[in-house]
């Protein structure tokens, strides 16, 4: 499983029906826009729709929908 993958059940984990609301901890910009790099696959991907991206100092903030929730 790569990361990528555990950040997806991280949305399953963190959801109340098909929302999810996470924030990510960061260490480095360059943590960050992996993070962001993900996130644009999942959507590409269909498995996710973003709402909202926010880079914060030390954290991303995410919120949005789960469209594909396999196990």
């Amino acid at each position: 499983m790569n990361n990528k993958d555990k950040l997806m059940k991280n949305f399953q984990k963190m959801n109340q029906g098909n929302f999810f609301t996470i924030e990510i901890p960061t260490v480095t910009e360059k943590d960050k826009s992996t993070i962001e790099e993900w996130v644009k696959e999942l959507e590409h991907e269909g498995k996710i729709k973003v709402r909202e991206c926010i880079s914060r100092e030390n954290a991303v903030y995410l919120h949005g929908i789960i469209k594909y929730a396999s196990e």
